[in-house]
């Protein structure tokens, strides 16, 4: 029902910064704005977690501990985009990032992967040290 395709991964040093987006898109009249979405990611080796996640309004976000003062999610309606500006990269950042998108209910799962319907194929991010 709804694709989400991710996209502005790729390398980078640490301390430097990168723009991930993820568009949204759908043929059977998919309201963009209905949904809550989600950045997650998976390092090497380890589970897949929640970065940050933004409700359907888009006036509220939450923030995983590490993400906190450096990573920034928005959603610009206008273009069915959600977006993750990341700063100050350090290398325990390397993932893969997906963006993922819920109709359900945002609070208080708003970083659980089981909260989300839709899945992007994931952004690839590195950062060198």
């Amino acid at each position: 029902q709804v694709q989400l395709v991710e996209s502005g991964g790729g390398s980078v040093q640490a301390g430097g910064s990168l723009r991930l987006s993820c568009t949204a898109s759908s043929a059977s009249g998919y309201t963009y704005s209905a949904y809550y979405m989600a950045w997650f990611r998976q390092p090497p080796e380890k589970e897949r977690e929640g970065v940050a996640s933004i409700n359907a309004g888009g006036g509220l976000s939450t923030y995983a501990d590490s993400a906190k003062g450096r990573f920034t999610i928005s959603r610009d309606p206008n273009k069915s985009t959600l977006y993750l500006e990341m700063n100050n990269l350090e290398p325990e950042d390397t993932a893969m990032y997906y963006c993922a998108a819920g109709n359900g209910q945002w609070w208080p799962r708003t970083l659980a992967p089981g909260n989300y319907n839709y899945w992007g194929q994931g952004t690839q991010v590195t950062v060198s040290s």
